[in-house]
């Protein structure tokens, strides 16, 4: 199978980590790349080290008018920028879209891939999950799909690295002077990913996810997320660990570990790694959920989300091993 493929912000880093895991897909061809400060320039000359094939490929002005005839097109734009472009791509063509103007919106299916395979088969639509979802809700889905703890006043401490703020960089926080030695809280109360995160808590639980607190911290590494989930619960640390090794059983991308997991165990993959630990005199299970945050949390997810609705294994173009160290 050669399914025809296109990104739509290639030059950032999202959008360069699809297009590395395409080059190296088997059924995937990148035919067509889009950006817009980048538009007019080759391929290789944003990316110097891009496979040869790819090398001379001229990134285009974004412009859903001139698009060619593809099979999926990934979207890798800020939120708040790719909705009403991409209303006017044809409904043939399937999206996966990596930004978060799509989460949880009618007409798309919301992409947690390792949770809900089943309900992303044969989608024309799908929105990737955020990079700190993907982490949270991977770590927590086996305890709330299993009454093992409380929906409501769950706290999540998550550190990520700065490619999360994209390519552009934003302001100067994200520049080296500010970043290196340094360690910064950002977002308190009112994330763009805590809708999104309670509203799939309720969906695996049945409950209310009032009280919910997120906290993200930047920290001075250039990939990764680590989550930190405080929870209200009485089962043990082995309950957890069997519950989570049952919810997942069979699937590829996500790892049960009975060590606290770091983010290097999943540099450069489309790995999720998961842990806790429980005290149930005290009524606390402590979930901890890794990813990378340009893998798993972004491109990674898409490829896997764009293997299911395209009747691929979940696994082709995604079985690299972590880059360590």
């Amino acid at each position: 199978m050669n399914l025809r493929v296109g990104i739509v912000g290639i030059s950032g880093f999202g959008g360069g980590e699809a297009m590395r895991l395409i080059a190296g897909h088997p059924s995937f061809e990148l035919v067509y790349a889009a950006g817009e400060g980048s538009a007019g320039s080759r391929l290789g000359d944003r990316f110097p080290g891009a496979p040869a094939e790819l090398a001379e490929l001229v990134i285009e002005k974004w412009d859903p008018a001139t698009l060619p005839k593809l099979d999926v097109l990934f979207a890798s734009l800020p939120t708040g920028t790719s909705a009403e472009a991409l209303a006017r791509v044809s409904k043939d063509m399937k999206i996966v879209d990596i930004g978060g103007d799509h989460r949880y919106v009618e007409g798309w299916a919301y992409g947690l891939a390792d949770i809900w395979p089943a309900q992303i088969e044969g989608q024309t639509r799908v929105a990737n999950p955020g990079c700190f979802p993907a982490a949270t809700l991977t770590a927590l889905a086996p305890l709330l799909a299993n009454g093992l703890i409380e929906p409501g006043n769950i706290i999540i401490d998550a550190k990520t690295g700065i490619s999360g703020a994209g390519r552009g960089g934003a302001d100067s926080r994200f520049g080296y002077a500010e970043s290196n030695e340094n360690l910064v809280p950002y977002g308190l109360l009112e994330h763009v990913h805590m809708p999104e995160m309670a509203g799939t808590i309720e969906r695996l639980s049945g409950g209310s996810a009032a009280g919910l607190v997120f906290t993200p911290h930047l920290v001075p590494m250039t990939r990764g997320i680590l989550a930190t989930i405080y929870c209200r619960g009485r089962a043990t640390t082995d309950q957890c660990l069997d519950a989570a090794r049952r919810f997942y059983a069979g699937r590829a991308f996500v790892r049960v570990t009975d060590k606290p997991p770091q983010t290097k165990w999943a540099t450069g993959s489309n790995l999720a790694l998961v842990s806790y630990a429980a005290d149930p005199e005290r009524n606390l299970v402590i979930a901890m959920g890794v990813v990378d945050n340009l893998g798993k949390g972004a491109a990674g997810q898409a490829v896997q989300n764009a293997n299911l609705i395209c009747g691929l294994p979940e696994i082709t173009g995604l079985g690299g091993a972590p880059v360590w160290p």
